[in-house]
């Protein structure tokens, strides 16, 4: 089923930009991959959708394989969350596909999905960055992280200048503001009284525990730490 998926969706990128995550598209796909409907519709019930799902999907996986190729040993943490951002957007081949998808994820009964998948994004920056939070933090950085890189995707679909170098800019910017709530939050636990204020929701946090995942790339550092 994942090879027909494959097949499908290099078949269907050039159908995309004309007819959208469509029917009419997945139609086309079908019948120039030389797949048979019924195993079509068997590897993708949802037609287009799930081959707009697994478009997402290949370039997280392209992002990986980007990043597991470079030493960002020497970067302050901050420049090593921008480098894998960059990374997933570098790792488009075609993007009138994620334009057409960021619409297709914005139908409401479609909306979730494309939530999920973002941030499964995140998810994937954070465990290759090396991440070992196991409580609330785990939550809150890819949150946070998915909100970045959601307002970066819409920048950067709108961005005409070369090289895409007002898009990392942005980028750049969202982080920077991220880090000062960070720092923000240092303060407060080096703050006597605001520290013992906060006890309580700490050990309430503490509690929390991250789903079930796949082992870290080891990479050591934190969202907090440049």
């Amino acid at each position: 089923m994942e090879d027909t998926r494959e097949k499908l969706l290099d078949a269907i990128l050039p159908h995309v930009a004309f007819d959208g995550w469509s029917e009419t598209a997945f139609r086309a796909a079908v019948a120039e991959a030389g797949v048979e409907p019924a195993l079509a519709r068997a590897a993708c019930p949802r037609g287009a959708v799930d081959l707009a799902v697994a478009f997402h999907r290949r370039g997280d996986a392209r992002m990986l394989e980007l990043l597991q190729a470079m030493d960002l040993s020497a970067m302050r943490f901050r420049a090593r969350v921008a480098t894998a951002v960059r990374c997933r957007l570098e790792a488009v081949e075609d993007r009138e596909a994620v334009r057409r998808g960021a619409a297709l994820f914005a139908l409401p009964h479609l909306a979730p999905e494309g939530a999920r998948l973002v941030w499964g994004t995140a998810d994937a920056i954070w465990t290759a960055l090396g991440d070992t939070s196991d409580d609330l933090n785990w939550y809150t950085k890819r949150a946070t992280l998915s909100a970045v890189y959601a307002a970066t995707v819409l920048y950067w679909l709108g961005d005409t200048s070369p090289g895409h170098a007002a898009t990392w800019e942005f980028l750049d910017r969202r982080i920077a503001d991220v880090m000062r709530i960070e720092e923000a939050k240092a303060r407060m636990r080096e703050n006597p009284t605001l520290s013992r204020l906060m006890e309580g929701p700490a050990k309430l946090a503490a509690r929390v525990r991250p789903p079930a995942r796949m082992p870290d790339i080891p990479m050591p550092g934190s969202w907090g730490r440049r």
